[in-house]
């Protein structure tokens, strides 16, 4: 794996060296793989759905074919067939038996095959009516079906087949599912009201077909050890103290950990202390405040007055409260409960539950908590 120039990297996955715990997510994932089952992970966003499905398929190795797909940005099943026969091409190595099989399936296909001007990987589109892109996933998820080795397919985002203009995807594609099996399935999403609503309605055809499993924050005395370890290793110097503020700052929301140690560490100060954190957290304010402006301009007033109440409180457990409302002048209940369903579908607002059932809402987006919290109007 490449080393990196910061022990801290927010986006991708850089090898076991870079990744901090899920041990118990990846043991349990395993074990639903060996058993054939199929797994549903959801989180809030970047609580490290990905890189868990990565690292997942770091220690996997070469024994099974790990095909990672990513549907967020598809729009219809053409976009979904493209996602996933770029994914497949991708997955193996086109020189080994079994990649020579995988290449010569597509083309038979007659994609149009590109290549990323970043990357260099293979990308394949194709151009066909809806029905015609579903034949081909059918294919293609045959095509796995039949390989020697036993396959992992990962789908992040699935909430977005919710967006197909196509109606009825959900229960086409778990008929086809259904008669794999050789290939097991991880299903990742972060609007999680959509996933419980898609694995968990009596209704929907997927009901109760996976292993659920919610991705909850790492627990702070094995991410303070991480942390303290990483920066020792480059030779920077962090008390525990220290490292409690910085996880407290962030609310242990693993993107915005890795995003303020990442920004302390390229500080180049080799001695952490208040003021060298404190800075580092100010200048990254500094530099998202025209981005968290816009928020602003996006929602009505109501909206933005219940974001930045909740905001301001971190967790919120009662939103219709007399007092709540009262104390930030938002007007009715039936005002708050509207301005909830719109801050929720924005996902600029979450809903969490404890162990005992008991729910809170929270903001997304940690910086836009503090920025709040330093009296911004």
């Amino acid at each position: 794996m490449k080393r990196l120039r910061t022990p801290f990297p927010t986006i991708g996955y850089y090898g076991p060296k870079y990744f901090c715990d899920r041990e118990e997510e990846i043991k349990k994932i395993t074990q639903n793989l060996e058993g054939g089952q199929s797994t549903t992970l959801t989180s809030i966003r970047r609580m490290g759905k990905t890189a868990l499905i990565n690292h997942l398929q770091y220690q996997l190795g070469k024994s099974r074919i790990c095909v990672y797909v990513d549907i967020l940005p598809t729009e219809n099943t053409n976009d979904f067939l493209d996602q996933l026969a770029t994914a497949i091409l991708n997955s193996v190595e086109e020189k080994t038996s079994t990649g020579k099989k995988i290449l010569n399936v597509l083309k038979s296909l007659r994609p149009i095959f590109s290549f990323d001007t970043l990357t260099g990987q293979p990308n394949v589109t194709f151009n066909l009516e809806p029905d015609q892109s579903r034949q081909q996933i059918e294919t293609l998820l045959k095509l796995l079906e039949s390989q020697n080795k036993p396959v992992v397919v990962a789908i992040d985002e699935f909430q977005q087949i919710y967006q197909y203009p196509e109606k009825n995807i959900d229960a086409w594609l778990r008929k086809i599912i259904q008669q794999l099996r050789n290939v097991v399935f991880i299903f990742s999403g972060s609007q999680q009201h959509i996933m419980n609503d898609i694995f968990l309605n009596p209704g929907k055809p997927f009901y109760r077909s996976t292993v659920f499993l919610n991705i909850e924050k790492i627990q702070p005395e094995v991410y303070r050890t991480f942390i303290i370890k990483k920066y020792k290793d480059e030779g920077y110097s962090v008390s525990e103290d220290i490292v409690n503020k910085i996880l407290q700052w962030t609310n242990g929301h693993t993107y915005y950990v890795q995003l303020l140690c990442n920004r302390i560490f390229l500080s180049g100060q080799k001695e952490i202390t208040d003021d060298v954190w404190q800075s580092a957290a100010f200048e990254l304010l500094k530099e998202q405040e025209q981005i968290l402006y816009t928020y602003r301009d996006m929602l009505t007033k109501n909206q933005w007055d219940l974001l930045k109440a909740i905001a301001f409180e971190g967790k919120v457990y009662r939103l219709t409260a007399k007092d709540f409302i009262a104390k930030y002048k938002l007007g009715s209940s039936a005002t708050v409960l509207r301005s909830l369903d719109a801050l929720i579908k924005k996902e600029l607002i979450y809903k969490q539950a404890y162990k005992n059932g008991q729910y809170f809402y929270c903001v997304y987006d940690v910086l836009f908590q503090r920025w709040i919290e330093r009296g911004i109007k």
